[in-house]
């Protein structure tokens, strides 16, 4: 879980409800340049005293850590420390250039906390920054300007940012804030299902779901014809006779079929296009997302599989009767779907909700 700092200094009319929004929502900070205003806030939020004057408080009330700027407050982190052992303390850093970058690696690499505005819109300096910071044990906090670019920082290189202070305009910016902040998405658990048969039904539009990523050997999309039921979709990234691979495809399903996406909803293939977000899962039910680069639309033949889970409950797929459109199986094994038999084992998952308009619902609901 990243880190999620509310800066409240700017906050005028109706600061309260943006604090109580924050704690609501469990954020991990809250920035004040007045210790009264991190009085009456508990010990479960992280109270982050930085203050805009010159001179810093003689007393620095209720704060759990101190951030300081050296060029405006004459002193630096490790001399405050000297003088407040049981006190946190942390350095901001405004980079505008090369100087002012270098200052902001000095500080990843040495201070407990590191508050850093980067002025320009290039994310690159910020790499650089991640990157000085690799054996570093203190935390990298980013100024964010929106919670777009919250999401953005928390990727940077892959590893983010480790934490982000966004100022709020609007009652509901922090739990967006925390939302972003979440990294990763859940697990799924997969389960094992048996093919009890197979029947080829003719034409229809398929589609080919192309991403921006490169997909793992052992990694695919799920898909199905029932909300409750999918199969796990393995990408084009094995070796196929008469054409490339393309590791960033997955030759996914018919346009009705259900995938998983953002905030475990669900999307007909059909409504994916560039810029959505699907889900990707191995065949341990590890997830991340991935985003959509484009998605071909295509009529081709047809091909029905139906398998059942342990319980009992009958799952459907519909994907393109070609030897080339593969799921997966236990262990990762890859298996050509018109090849499958009565039998033979494939990975699926089983959602226990319904759906309404792709969100998790509890209510009646049947499906065919």
């Amino acid at each position: 879980m990243k880190l999620s700092w509310l800066d409240i200094r700017s906050v005028g009319d109706g600061k309260e409800a943006v604090v109580q929004e924050a704690l609501h929502n469990r954020l991990d900070g809250i920035v004040a340049d007045d210790v009264l205003d991190l009085a009456d806030l508990p010990p479960t939020i992280t109270k982050v005293l930085f203050p805009r004057s010159t001179e810093l408080p003689e007393d620095f009330g209720d704060a759990t850590v101190v951030i300081v700027d050296p060029a405006r407050h004459g002193i630096t982190p490790a001399e405050l420390a000297l003088k407040h052992p049981d006190m946190e303390f942390g350095r901001f850093v405004e980079i505008i250039d090369a100087p002012t970058l270098e200052d902001a690696c000095e500080s990843a690499r040495t201070d407990k906390w590191s508050l850093l505005l980067f002025r320009d819109p290039t994310k690159i300096p910020l790499e650089i920054v991640i990157a000085a910071a690799a054996r570093s044990t203190g935390s990298l906090i980013t100024v964010a300007q929106d919670v777009e670019e919250a999401e953005i920082i928390f990727g940077v290189l892959e590893h983010g940012s480790d934490g982000v202070l966004m100022a709020p305009r609007a009652v509901g910016d922090a739990a967006r804030l925390k939302a972003s902040a979440r990294s990763g998405t859940p697990d799924v658990n997969l389960v094992e299902l048996e093919v009890v048969e197979t029947n080829h039904i003719g034409m229809g539009e398929r589609a080919c779901v192309d991403t921006c990523t490169y997909f793992r050997k052992d990694e695919g999309i799920l898909v199905g014809s029932h909300s409750k039921g999918m199969i796990l979709c393995v990408s084009e990234t094995h070796p196929l006779p008469y054409m490339p691979t393309r590791p960033f495809r997955v030759n996914a399903g018919a346009i009705h079929s259900y995938t998983l996406s953002k905030d475990e909803r669900t999307n007909y293939l059909s409504e994916l296009a560039a810029g959505s977000k699907v889900m990707a899962v191995d065949i341990k039910g590890q997830t991340r997302m991935v985003n959509v680069g484009r998605v071909k639309i295509e009529s081709r033949p047809l091909i029905s599989i139906d398998a059942v889970a342990p319980n009992g409950q009958r799952v459907n797929l519909i994907l393109q009767d070609d030897w080339h459109v593969r799921v997966l199986g236990p262990g990762g094994s890859v298996l050509n779907s018109t090849e499958l038999k009565p039998g033979d084992k494939v990975l699926g998952y089983l959602p226990s909700e319904d759906r309404h308009v792709g969100y998790p619902i509890n209510e009646f609901c049947l499906e065919k």
